[in-house]
Formats: C-alpha cells, sequence, structure tokens
C-alpha cells in the first residue's frame, strides 16, 4: 500500500493508536488528518536525524525505518509506529535519527500545523495533554 492507496479512514485510525492522539474523537482525529501530507519515500531516506532540530511528527503507514542512536541501530519499525510527537511540543533536539529500509509511506504533521489545529480547535489541546499523561502514566509503569 503506497501513498495514494492509504485512505484518510486509515489515516484516522492510525492516529487513534498515538498515546498522543489517543483522547481525540473521531471528528478530532479528521481534523488532525486532513492537516497532515501523505509522503511517499526511498528506501535510505534519512526523515529524521540525531540532534537536529525537531519541526515534525511522523506516522508510518507502509513500509520500514531503522532508528539509530549514537549511529547504532536501536529498533526497527513499521506500520502503525509514529516519531518525532515531542518536537510538536518543545523545540529539543532530536534523540535519534529514523531511515528508511526499503520504500515507505509516512504521514508528516509539521509543528506549524499542528499549532495552526491548536489555535483553531482549542479543545484538542486538553485532549493531547490527557493523552500525554497516559503516556507518562504507562512509562512509569
Amino acid at each position: 500500500m503506497r501513498g495514494s492507496d492509504v485512505g484518510k479512514k486509515d489515516l484516522i485510525q492510525s492516529l487513534g493508536e498515538v498515546p498522543l492522539f489517543s483522547r481525540c474523537t473521531k471528528r478530532e482525529l479528521a481534523t488532525v488528518a486532513r492537516h497532515a501530507e501523505t509522503v511517499d519515500l526511498d528506501d535510505g531516506t534519512e526523515m529524521i536525524t540525531e540532534g537536529d532540530p525537531g519541526d515534525a511528527f511522523f506516522l508510518i503507514l507502509d513500509g520500514k525505518a531503522q532508528v539509530l542512536q549514537d549511529g547504532g541501530e536501536v529498533a526497527e519499525v513499521g506500520p502503525g509506529a509514529w516519531f518525532g510527537e515531542l518536537a510538536l511540543l518543545d523545540d529539543r533536539p532530536r534523540s535519534a535519527t529514523v531511515v528508511a529500509q526499503g520504500p515507505i509511506t509516512v504521514a508528516v504533521l509539521g509543528v506549524r500545523m499542528f499549532r495552526t489545529i491548536l489555535r483553531e480547535f482549542p479543545d484538542i489541546s486538553e485532549l493531547l495533554l490527557a493523552g500525554l499523561a497516559g503516556q507518562l502514566r504507562d512509562a512509569r509503569g
């Protein structure tokens, strides 16, 4: 399934599985999906680079990627995996490098578009904070 095959319905469902967006309604997820761009990338494309400023959130819709920290592989991720969500919330440097392993389709939500969504739909802010709080609680065990 490449970019043109990935429907908004699939994107909405995938976004709902991301902890940051997990408390959003279908309608709010549809708003986020409408503002995200679906992109097809080639093998070896570096989507984010460790140490660079964060400027976008990525959600893998099809394909695989390798996650590297300090030059070593720490994970391989596939459809449904996400990364870069913290870049939407702060301007700290990226904590890892993520590289496409073969052709890959990702949904990309840039920080500017994310902030536009928050201004246009302020109720989403509270839901995002609740989703983030849940993610932090889960991480603490």
